[in-house]
């Protein structure tokens, strides 16, 4: 059995390369995190688990290490095709209690976009497992004045990694993710 996450740090790259595979590596590089073998799990914030800045929790990190994250990536080999990864994020006032992570990724919007988007995801899991009543219909900006007002969603929050295909038809890799640490670590 895997402990508890007791920790977390966002982070996010882009990389552009001919082969699929290394535009995926130069977007880990550039979210410092290409030496770890990732796992990706789902979307659960576990309950009393704090957010690290990104150079804190990179520091804790050991090449070749298992590394469990919730990771949301996007690729494109078409010029000029607009892509995003986003992660959102939604912690509950009370701390003893889970949150939500979501992933968002695909084509077409823009980083402000998707990053809306995935903090909508989050926010909206959360207030529907803490039973706060809203219109699912209504925009974003107004549910996320019910949530505040609730007093049960402490905060929410996105990371995005957006980008345009490469000009010359190169593999265009945008990745974004929520690495889990542990204590001790």
């Amino acid at each position: 059995m895997f402990p508890v996450p007791t920790s977390y740090f966002l982070t996010r790259g882009v990389g552009a390369h001919r082969d699929r595979l290394t535009a995926f590596e130069l977007a880990l590089r550039e979210a410092d995190i290409e030496q770890q073998n990732l796992v990706t799990v789902s979307s659960i914030l576990p309950p009393e688990c704090v957010e690290m800045t990104r150079e804190a929790g990179v520091a804790t990190l050991r090449p070749g290490e298992i590394t469990f994250c919730v990771m949301a990536r996007t690729e494109t080999d078409e010029p000029g095709r607009r892509i995003h990864s986003s992660i959102g994020l939604a912690r509950p006032t009370d701390k003893k209690m889970y949150g939500y992570i979501s992933e968002h990724h695909g084509y077409g919007m823009t980083g402000e976009q998707s990053g809306d988007y995935a903090e909508d995801l989050a926010a909206s899991m959360l207030a529907s497992t803490l039973g706060i009543e809203f219109d699912p219909n209504a925009a974003w900006d107004e549910r996320k004045k019910v949530y505040q007002t609730s007093n049960l969603i402490f905060g929410s929050t996105s990371i995005t990694a957006a980008a345009v295909g490469d000009d010359a038809g190169r593999w265009t890799c945008a990745i974004a993710a929520a690495v889990f640490r542990f204590a001790g670590q």
